[in-house]
């Protein structure tokens, strides 16, 4: 703390989710021990922890969707549930002595670069100030739900809710309830609660492509196997890893689109017998141009007699119940919002101020671009985890995390070596970047005309990576000390982050896919 009552840190890091902790673990491994990781809500986990909703779980295989240098052999099932992914960030979190770092109840709320002393100055909501040499968003993507404006949804007398803010207290044994949106989230959700409810109407505006979940539990002889022989969990890992990056696909015309999109219309007609909801429930558009999603009980639940799956549009919203454009009021006394994020617009709720005074967000309010998805000119001592262009829709996120946090590792070290108090990414470097990405861009599915959270307000595709995986990670494996510009010294202020004499916790496991 300085004498201003301003607290003072080497890095700070802004969400404690998995890219928090990955950054932070590769940063301890640097030897920097200057960390404060500022996190909104009340505990660790990201969007682990905010999406708790009845059925939450990962739709990517639980030994790949973990990070590598922290293997679980304990998984319990081949796709892992909310609680159990939480509980294994928590663990690791712990395990790598990281909780010390983490500062909850703490929603960063500005930030504005001090040129002249090449820092970062922030406030949080609660008032309190922080200056920062360095600061790493790993806030993600789907933190800021999104409530679509229904007509009449304030006037609603029932009990309404957003799926990431479920409300455990609210019991739905035996009510109607209305699930609004067909996504992700409503898949797993749906089912979960049908048994429990009254009735279940799903409003669908877009049917989704549906791909089967192959969820099998572990036995406990194959547990003890991963633990008493990780190579084993690793070549698992390592077979997930391929099979997902061999499938990914994203460019109009791919075969293995294609085939996929074939397997997608068998599994949709073996499901669902009827022809008239078999319709209703097959998407016009290619597979891969919205979110595909993985589910082995939804084509299932929503032939119930108890479960009704609505395609005409929501004309009103009333104190008890919903109206569609064909004139039909179904009446309901509990409506769930899976309704999605506003995963465009990147560092939602943080005003960002940088050098000269530009604000970021209105340099992005048409599109949001940054190097790699990691850096933007003007803004120096700023890096992005999950940025533009960095979601992976073909396989685990935890990779990208994790090659982001070396990134990040790497930049600092070379911010060591040259005694530098500022890393900005350079102009030149940046529009290279841009041509590149946009020429990628062209010939995806994604430019195939279907709505989706991947385009920003005026349809350009601001989420989507590219690429595969495994090529984005080669494309950041090294830190190109030419497409950055490192200044400033140590009579610019603080020094640049410098080893602590932590000791390296990257020892403790080896680094796989």
């Amino acid at each position: 703390m300085t004498a201003t009552g301003v607290e003072h840190v080497e890095v700070a890091i802004i969400g404690a989710g998995f890219g928090g902790l990955a950054t932070a673990y590769q940063l301890a491994g640097a030897g920097i021990d200057d960390v404060v990781i500022f996190e909104r809500s009340n505990g660790v986990g990201g969007t682990w922890r905010q999406n708790h909703y009845p059925g939450a779980a990962c739709d990517v295989p639980s030994h790949l969707y973990s990070l590598s240098f922290a293997p679980n052999p304990d998984w319990s099932r081949t796709y892992a549930s909310q609680p159990e992914i939480l509980q294994y960030i928590e663990d690791c979190y712990d395990r790598f002595d990281l909780r010390r770092r983490v500062r909850c109840a703490t929603e960063i709320h500005s930030m504005a670069w001090d040129g002249d002393r090449h820092l970062w100055r922030l406030s949080d909501r609660n008032g309190e100030r922080y200056e920062a040499r360095i600061v790493v968003s790993a806030i993600g993507l789907f933190h800021t739900p999104s409530v679509p404006d229904l007509p009449g949804l304030d006037a609603f007398a029932g009990t309404a809710f957003h799926s990431a803010r479920w409300d455990h207290d609210h019991d739905l044994t035996g009510r109607r309830v209305a699930v609004i949106g067909t996504g992700a989230s409503a898949v797993q959700i749906v089912p979960a609660i049908a048994e429990q409810a009254g009735r279940v109407d799903v409003y669908q505006r877009t049917p989704a492509w549906v791909l089967p979940r192959k969820d099998e539990p572990y036995s406990d002889e194959q547990r003890r196997i991963f633990a008493d022989r990780p190579e084993v969990a690793r070549q698992l890992r390592d077979e997930q890893h391929d099979a997902f990056e061999s499938a990914t696909t994203f460019f109009t015309g791919d075969p293995t689109g294609a085939a996929i999109e074939m397997f997608a219309r068998d599994y949709l007609a073996r499901k669902v017998p009827d022809p008239e909801l078999r319709a209703r429930l097959t998407p016009d558009y290619p597979i891969g141009c919205k979110r595909a999603l993985v589910s082995s009980a939804f084509y299932s639940v929503v032939q119930r007699d108890d479960v009704e799956l609505v395609t005409s549009r929501i004309e009103r919203i009333g104190p008890g119940g919903i109206r569609t454009v064909d004139g039909t009021e179904r009446p309901c006394d509990t409506i769930v919002l899976c309704t999605g994020f506003h995963a465009a617009e990147y560092l939602r709720g943080i005003a960002v101020t940088g050098r000269d005074g530009t604000d970021l967000h209105r340099r992005w309010a048409r599109v949001p671009r940054a190097y790699h998805g990691l850096a933007v000119p003007g803004f120096p001592n700023l890096f992005l985890l999950y940025g533009p262009n960095t979601n992976q829709g073909g396989n685990s996120i935890v990779l990208i995390l994790e090659a982001q946090a070396r990134f990040v590792a790497e930049a600092l070290r070379a911010m060591q070596e040259e005694g530098a108090t500022a890393v900005e990414v350079r102009t030149e470097a940046m529009a290279r970047y841009v041509e590149d990405l946009t020429t990628a861009l062209e010939g995806t599915v994604w430019n195939g005309g279907c709505d989706s959270y991947f385009r920003a307000a005026g349809g350009e595709v601001v989420t989507q990576l590219p690429h595969t995986s495994g090529q984005y990670r080669l494309q950041i494996e090294r830190f190109p000390t030419g497409d950055f510009e490192l200044s400033g010294g140590l009579s610019a202020g603080h020094g640049p982050p410098s080893p602590t004499g932590a000791p390296d916790p990257r020892a403790e496991a080896p680094l796989t896919h």
